[in-house]
């Protein structure tokens, strides 16, 4: 594939194509958690069951998860822009319908369209990100403000759904994507870099395969909330879903044009940080959807004061982020990652010891920095990593695969959370109740990142020490030097 336009030559153009492409994926992900401070009130207003209100997040994290692989081939076959303002469009559709939705059910379809529209987004923004800016300084700087936008959405979005279910309604949080998915559809033909068609087919049965696994395996560990793991639903959905993943990896080894190219997994600072985030996220949306549940419900905070309640995550996560490509210039990124997971890892089992007599400030807040400062390191390198070495012709694969292991980590996180915290039996009082299951969510959620600083441990610090010795000795080491370190 060429490129349709030529490389942008001005500091302002290449600042406008960041400018877009961050400003698309903050949106997309804004949604993975605005709706958390809002359920209370989209509850009430909807008139949904527990369990037709966890599927208002389910069926957005799902579709997105599940179609990113396939997402990322369509931009390697279409073109990039032109396959990322049809998501934008797909996206901004969507929310305007959730925002005027009359019933459950149309919210959920709604946030299944949506999670169509950014499974296109996100892997199209990233791979524009990598074919916009050359190696070096700039690249690293540009992924890692990409990379902290992935922890900023999250934790903004809960401020941001807060303030709006308090001050005007859940709705605007849905509402407020529309102006801003249509500046972004405007701008983009003008800025952004396109990428000529290819020739080639989509892997439809993969990306069935795949999808149906992955929600089949979600649905069977949420389900054991209710029905317990020896339930016939739960094991025919585990099951089902195990198998279907093993189908989606024949199909992939044997695939002419696969859209998960297996030859990615060679690298083990790729591999290392695709498992890595998936655990890394798994325990991420466990915090984010638990302590909202605690300040609201044990704490007694209304949705705004809840989403206030976030903000010293929020604004360590982005000053700790904003020093990131300093720091990655100076030395490998594994050093960085290593101690932001070990940090989210130390704030996570701070907090995971919250009772119904717990302070805020001391049991709340504190750890709350510890996370903010965690996530600050952490993120940028694990896109970083996620991509890097990755041929140009598998640029779109890399970048959904980055993606797919963030929204799939962040599924099956929450339902082992969910799963986790239904092993509590109920006594005393509801708050109390609530309290201990919050424990047991972030307990299980520390065991997750505990295992995610194994995974960076075993796989990515090595490789990248190794690789660090290999181009620091020659300036810049020929690509089959640089690919034997990893």
């Amino acid at each position: 594939m060429e490129n349709m336009n030529p490389e942008p030559a001005t500091a302002a153009h290449r600042a406008a194509i960041l400018a877009i492409i961050l400003a698309s994926y903050f949106m997309i992900l804004l949604d993975n958690s605005v709706i958390f401070t809002a359920l209370p009130s989209l509850q009430a207003d909807l008139q949904l069951g527990t369990g037709e209100l966890s599927w208002v997040q389910d069926a957005y994290t799902l579709v997105f998860g599940g179609l990113l692989l396939l997402g990322a081939r369509a931009g390697d076959l279409l073109g990039r822009r032109r396959v990322f303002v049809f998501g934008l469009v797909v996206f901004s559709v969507a929310s305007l319908l959730i925002g005027l939705a009359p019933s459950g059910w149309w919210a959920i379809s709604g946030r299944a369209i949506q999670g169509i529209g950014a499974a296109i987004v996100a892997p199209a923004s990233l791979s524009l990100l990598t074919a916009s800016f050359p190696e070096g300084r700039e690249r690293t700087r540009a992924v890692a403000l990409y990379g902290a936008t992935a922890g900023m959405g999250a934790s903004l979005g809960l401020v941001i759904g807060g303030a709006l279910a308090h001050w005007i309604s859940w709705r605007a949080g849905f509402f407020v994507n529309v102006p801003i998915g249509a500046a972004m559809i405007a701008l983009a033909p003008r800025f952004l870099p396109e990428t000529g068609r290819a020739r080639g087919r989509f892997d439809l049965f993969g990306a069935l395969s795949a999808t149906l696994g992955v929600g089949a395996l979600v649905f069977g560990i949420i389900n054991t909330a209710d029905a317990g793991w020896a339930s016939a639903a739960t094991v025919t959905a585990v099951t089902a879903g195990i198998v279907l993943l093993v189908v989606f990896v024949l199909i992939e080894r044997r695939a002419a044009q696969p859209i998960m190219q297996l030859r990615l997994f060679a690298s083990r600072r790729r591999a290392g940080a695709y498992v890595a985030r998936f655990l890394y996220l798994g325990a991420m949306i466990a915090f984010f959807f638990f302590t909202t549940q605690f300040l609201q419900e044990v704490l007694g905070f209304d949705p705004l004061q809840a989403g206030m309640g976030f903000l010293p995550m929020t604004a360590v996560n982005f000053a700790v982020a904003m020093g990131i490509p300093r720091l990655v210039n100076r030395m490998p990124g594994s050093i960085p990652l290593v101690a932001g997971i070990l940090i989210t890892l130390a704030g996570m089992f701070w907090l995971s010891r919250v009772g119904v007599d717990s302070s805020y400030l001391t049991d709340v807040a504190f750890p709350m920095v510890l996370i903010g400062a965690g996530q600050g390191l952490a993120f940028a390198p694990l896109t970083s990593f996620g991509i890097v070495g990755a041929p140009a012709a598998d640029a779109g694969a890399a970048s959904g695969l980055v993606n797919t292991f963030h929204q799939v980590g962040t599924c099956l996180g929450l339902g082992i959370a969910v799963a986790a915290a239904a092993t509590v039996p109920a006594a005393g009082a509801a708050a109390a109740h609530l309290a201990a299951q919050v424990s047991a969510a972030l307990t299980t959620g520390s065991v997750l990142l505990l295992l995610a600083l194994a995974v960076t441990a075993a796989l990515i610090l090595p490789a990248d020490l190794a690789a660090r010795r290999v181009l620091i000795p020659l300036g810049a080491a020929p690509a089959p030097l640089a690919e034997a370190a990893r």
